[in-house]
């Protein structure tokens, strides 16, 4: 994609520069999102799981047991949009929910031996679509493509989470 109002200054740009979508990071960012969503769909949906679902059971294989909150925090998604993603969850036979022990208003998220087990057939799906992302870059580009990424994901963090909190009811 041509940027070709981009300039080396360090000058913060006219706001028209942004009236162009390829100068806007949200834009090209979303863009990228939606190729990265539907090339890991197109692999993961073959064997029973949309990319959404891929979200949620990424997050549970890293750390089971999350409550519903917290993993929706960590997906960046807002609750309402959580419970209907884990409904399709617990009905494909990935997940279950249970009443958290200490505290019944909460509810905690656990995988089930079926989530586990495909684990392994997902994986080399997303390796795949990260290496066709970042075909063209060396090694040391993707490294530095990754910490600018999360760079603009810190930058932007507390906002996101400020939103997150009023859509929750906080």
């Amino acid at each position: 994609m041509d940027c070709a109002f981009m300039t080396a200054d360090t000058t913060p740009p006219d706001p028209s520069f942004y009236a162009h979508p390829e100068n806007s990071l949200g834009y090209l960012c979303r863009i990228a999102f939606r190729n990265f969503s539907r090339a890991l769909e197109k692999r993961t949906l073959p064997l029973g799981v949309t990319a959404g679902q891929w979200r949620f059971l990424r997050v549970l294989w890293a750390e089971d047991g999350l409550s519903q909150r917290e993993l929706s925090r960590r997906v960046g998604m807002r609750e309402p949009t959580t419970v209907v993603a884990l409904k399709s969850l617990e009905k494909a036979g990935y997940i279950r929910r249970e009443p958290n022990a200490a505290d019944r208003r909460v509810t905690n998220v656990f995988l089930t031996q079926a989530a586990r087990d495909i684990e392994e057939r997902l994986l080399p799906c997303v390796v795949e679509v990260n290496a066709m992302a970042t075909e063209g870059l060396t090694p040391t580009e993707a490294n530095q493509l990754r910490a600018l990424l999360g760079r603009v994901i810190d930058n932007l963090q507390d906002e996101a989470d400020t939103v997150l909190r009023r859509a929750g009811g906080e």
